[in-house]
């Protein structure tokens, strides 16, 4: 057969495909409308396996990985229709409806009090400061400290950075996003300026220890291996380092931070722009204890546990592409005290103020083992 003809066949055999999938899609609604009536889950592994049991065998070997991933697909279309039609009562969706009536025309306030990790220059507070004209801010030593301040209502706010652009997302933040409760209200990208810095800007006495934040060291790592005399210690901040070093009688100390901590500490630079980028950018998210979705807001963060099976993690991310939603980033983190168990990330390009995608979120946490709606927010 000619190329041409072959491909006319397809095209009839498309066509077919699509009136029969639209059948069976009709047959779904049924066996969803019948489901509601009696109770039962939408899902029905037995059955789905039966199925795939029997059609595998009648495609032969050759077609059978094929068919079996196909029905995958349809499966999971069938029941992400199935769960729209049902009407079922869920407090998260009910929740940022409450928040998004709540907050109409507003925006986050320019006075408030917020809860940061370091010292003053840290690039925590310069963040802050972008989203907070008029900020009152409360300094932790740890990023724990931040996270409890906020949910204990110490603080309406938090500030956390939660990803660099060179050396990627902070770990520490992520697994402490486990043990807390919160929401993202807001995100502010601030470009990092890293400088070496050490107290006398005359000394001469080489320089052989430099301190700084772990993630300020991954950043500037080819600086430092270039470097090797220079011994690394990790500090909690990069503005605490600086006043480390200000405070230090050692003449060969230095630290890795921002210009800010220099005029801030009398630190003399003796090094400019030593990140491995010069588009060096972290991601700062604002937390709060109560749940506020702004109009502006257009960028959701969802945490996700899913079943520890095949096709889990696929079915969630077909869910967001038959939503039309851009996916930015998918991150996963180890389960503390299960064997080869992740914890998943999602961020995305999407608004709850649109009642399509208010459904997807009510979906997902119905079928997700759990699921954390992390917020609706601006990202500036």
């Amino acid at each position: 057969m000619e190329l041409n003809d072959i491909r006319q066949s397809i095209d009839a055999i498309d066509n077919e495909i699509v009136q029969l999938f639209t059948k069976r899609m009709a047959c779904s609604k049924q066996v969803a409308l019948a489901k509601q009536q009696t109770g039962k889950p939408i899902r029905d592994h037995a059955r789905e396996r039966a199925i795939v049991n029997r059609l595998t065998a009648a495609a032969g070997d050759e077609c059978a990985p094929y068919v079996k991933a196909l029905y995958a697909q349809i499966f999971d279309l069938s029941r992400s229709y199935q769960s729209s039609l049902w009407e079922r009562k869920s407090p998260l969706v009910d929740g940022i409806a409450a928040a998004i009536a709540s907050t109409e025309g507003k925006r986050l306030p320019e006075h408030a009090l917020v809860a940061c990790q370091g010292a003053e220059g840290a690039y925590a507070q310069q963040a802050c400061e972008r989203l907070f004209p008029y900020p009152d801010i409360l300094y932790f030593d740890h990023f724990d400290g931040v996270f409890n301040a906020v949910e204990k209502g110490m603080c309406r706010y938090g500030i956390l950075p939660i990803e660099n652009s060179t050396a990627g997302s902070v770990t520490q933040v992520y697994d402490l996003m486990e043990r807390h409760h919160f929401y993202i209200v807001g995100a502010q990208k601030l470009r990092i300026d890293h400088r070496l810095m050490r107290k006398n800007a005359h000394s001469t006495t080489p320089i052989t220890e430099v301190v700084s934040h772990e993630q300020a060291l991954r950043q500037c790592s080819r600086f430092l291996a270039a470097h090797p005399e220079i011994k690394e210690t990790v500090m909690e901040n990069t503005a605490v380092a600086a006043q480390f070093v200000a405070e230090s009688d050692r003449d060969d100390l230095a630290v890795i931070a921002s210009k800010a901590c220099a005029d801030l500490y009398g630190l003399s630079v003796v090094a400019d722009d030593i990140a491995d980028s010069a588009n060096n950018y972290t991601r700062f998210i604002c937390i709060s204890r109560k749940l506020e979705v702004y109009p502006q807001a257009r960028k959701i963060s969802l945490m996700l546990n899913l079943a520890h099976e095949p096709g889990a993690l696929n079915a969630v991310v077909s869910r967001l592409a038959i939503a039309g939603v851009n996916l930015l980033k998918l991150e996963s983190r180890p389960i503390p005290g299960r064997e080869f168990e992740f914890r998943f990330f999602f961020d995305m390009t999407a608004s709850v103020t649109d009642p399509d995608i208010l459904r997807l979120m009510g979906e997902l946490e119905a079928h997700c083992d759990r699921f954390t709606f992390l917020g609706c927010y601006d990202e500036q």
